[in-house]
Parts: structure tokens; sequence; C-alpha cells
């Protein structure tokens, strides 16, 4: 039976919410120190902390979702997600907020692939990836307001109530979905999903051609971009060209509106294009905008590269991920976590590897070796059998 398709919205909705502790972090760094009496450069382990759990964890939510029924897992990770949230609001001192951010993020990192491989036994594969497009849309609306929002909110009412703002949006959205679930939550399976054999699964992926390539093409997407070039160009607009940490921030933004304007256009782009033209349009746009950026005279050059770049990596991005769904169809949440895990650890290999670049020759090294790299991945990718 397939599932319905009336719960993604608020699948959506769960992964803005989701989505939303990667970014809350981002203005409240030294709003945090200053509250525990520490420097900037030592609550690093508070992001670290819950950015590495986030992926790690999943190593877990993946087969508990074929296991036990991916929505249901999905929507009892997110109530603890917000639990988690509340009491980091009342952490006391810097060891207890990395411990309870820690602790959320090994919660937080189940809900977005538990969603997308809960799309995969919803929807056909020809539209799967314009279905994936509309539930993206609330990751990205979250990579676009939540940073913002967060310092506005710690500005006027203290960094805890940013927490406890995103806090109550995981209990409201978890709630509903444990209301629309019904028995079904009870009764630990949804329609789709699949019968799941636990952690042994990640050896079956493993095992298979297939599944290999694809692990190896999310590591290298990870290495390259969520590790290489994406975290570099605030940097850049501000040691380059001598903006201010909130001007860097709205230039980048642009990134999440070209996003955004994916996920709109999605369907239309699939069936126009399909799943090679993907690849190869949004792969070549993906790497000319990087290089791009690594020529670019003056910050709105850069500005202007971020809205095409924003949806030629969605464009890229999202066929990986729709073929992360078939990878093992009868174990789909295990599959799906399998490829978040090789992009976390791509991008922390690509962190070190970059950072070195960046040293030894600069910004433009950084962005035109992850351009090579993104066009040469996107070429390798086109050549890959679809399942």
């Amino acid at each position: 039976m397939r599932a319905d398709l009336s719960l993604l919205p608020l699948l959506a909705l769960a992964g803005f919410a989701a989505g939303g502790g990667m970014r809350l972090m981002d203005p409240l760094l030294p709003l945090l120190a200053a509250d525990l009496g520490v420097s900037v450069a030592a609550v690093a382990p508070v992001v670290a902390g819950f950015t590495l759990a986030y992926g790690a964890g999943q190593f877990v939510t993946g087969p508990l979702g074929d296991r036990y029924g991916k929505v249901q897992v999905a929507a009892i990770a997110l109530l603890l997600y917000g639990l988690g949230l509340a009491a980091s609001a009342l952490a006391w001192d810097l060891p207890s907020m990395i411990v309870l951010r820690t602790a959320t993020g090994l919660v937080a990192g189940a809900v977005i692939p538990l969603a997308i491989a809960w799309v995969g036994d919803a929807v056909p594969y020809e539209d799967r990836q314009a279905t994936i497009g509309r539930f993206l849309t609330g990751m990205v609306m979250a990579q676009l307001l939540v940073g913002p929002a967060s310092g506005i909110v710690a500005e006027l009412a203290g960094w805890r109530a940013s927490f406890l703002l995103l806090a109550a949006m995981a209990f409201g959205v978890g709630g509903l979905l444990v209301r629309r679930l019904g028995p079904a939550l009870r009764a630990g399976r949804s329609g789709g999903g699949g019968r799941g054999l636990g952690l042994a699964n990640y050896a079956v992926i493993l095992r298979a051609p297939g599944g290999r390539r694809l692990m190896a093409a999310a590591a290298l997407d990870g290495a390259a971009l969520f590790g290489g070039a994406f975290p570099f160009i605030g940097a850049y607009l501000i040691e380059r060209f001598g903006l201010s940490a909130g001007e860097a921030g709205l230039v980048v933004a642009g990134f999440g509106l070209g996003a955004f304007i994916y996920t709109r256009l999605a369907r239309r782009l699939v069936v126009r294009l399909g799943e090679k033209g993907l690849l190869g349009v949004g792969g070549a746009l993906l790497a000319a905008a990087l290089a791009g950026m690594a020529l670019a005279p003056g910050w709105w050059v850069v500005a202007l590269l971020q809205v095409p770049m924003g949806m030629a990596f969605y464009m890229f991005h999202g066929v990986l991920q729709a073929r992360a769904t078939e990878a093992l169809p009868e174990a789909r949440a295990t599959a799906v976590s399998a490829f978040a895990m090789a992009l976390f650890l791509g991008q922390s290999v690509g962190a070190l590897a970059f950072g070195a670049v960046l040293h030894a020759s600069g910004y433009p090294a950084v962005f035109v070796g992850a351009a090579g790299v993104t066009a040469g991945l996107a070429a390798w990718v086109a050549r890959m059998p679809a399942r």
C-alpha cells in the first residue's frame, strides 16, 4: 500500500525543525560564550558535538526506521529533539551544554533521512526526485531563515529563547505527526515500511558494486562541497573583499534562495532534462560558479553567483539523494542513512584537505579544486546505472 502523501507538508515542517538545528548556533556563539564565561573558541565543541552526533546517530536510526516504521521513528526522534533543545536552553555551564547539544544531535539526524526514505516508499522512482524537492523546501527554508531569526530572537530575549522557540516547533510538529499516525504508531509499522535486516544491511549495501559507488560519490560530494568550498565562502568575502560578518551572511543567503527556486521547479526540470541532464547541467553550472568565485573581481560577483550555485547544487545533489532511496529498497531507511553518513565522513575529510589547500595556496585554489572535483564527480555519476 502506498503511503499517504498528505503527510508530506508535515514532514517538510519536520525537516525545517531538524535542519534548523544545524543553523541555530550560527549567530549565538559570542552570546553563549559570554553567558558561560568562556571564549568563543572554547564553545567550538558545542557545534562539533552536535554535527558529529547528527551524522553518527544515523547508523542506528536508519535500521530502526526500517524495523519500526520510518515516520514513526522520525516522529519520536523529533519529540526527543525538542526535549534536547529545551534541555540545552537550561544548560548551566560549558560541559553541560556540550553534552546536551551532542545528545540532541543524535536524534536530530534521524528526521530528514527517514523522511526521504519514506518518500522512496511512497513515490515511484520517476516522480521521486520532484517529490524529494518538495520535501526539501522545509530544510532549505531553515537554511535561509533560522540563522537570522535565531540572532534576532537572541538579541531581544537571549540565546536561550532561540533554543526554546525551535523546541516548541519540534514539539508541535512531532505532536501533529503522532496524532496523524494514531494506532499506527503503537503498531510499529507504516505502509511501505521495509522488513529490514538491522545493522547487517550496511554490509549488504557495501557488498553491492552500485552501493559502493554511490557511497563513494556521496563522500566526494561531501568532501568537495560541504567540507571544501561552502564553509569558506563567508570567510572569503570577509578577508578578500572586506565585508562584515552580517554582510557576508546576506550574500551567502542567496544560495538558499537558489535552492528554494529549485524546489519550485524540480518537477519541470526532471521532466525536461532527465537524470543525466540534471547531473550534467547541474554539475557544470556548479563547477562554473565555483571557478567564477575564484576569479571574482568584487564581492558582487560572488553574490550574483550564489543563486545559480544553490539551484545547480540541488539539481546535482538531488539525483544522488534519489538514487540513495533505491540502493536497498527492502531497507530504504538504512540505505539513506548510509548515504548521509558517507556525506558526513566526506565532509570531515574535505574540511581537513581543503583547509590544508587554503593554508598553502589561498581561497582561489580551494574553489578551483572543488570545481574540478565536482565536474569529475558529475561526469562519473552520469555514467553509473541509475539503479
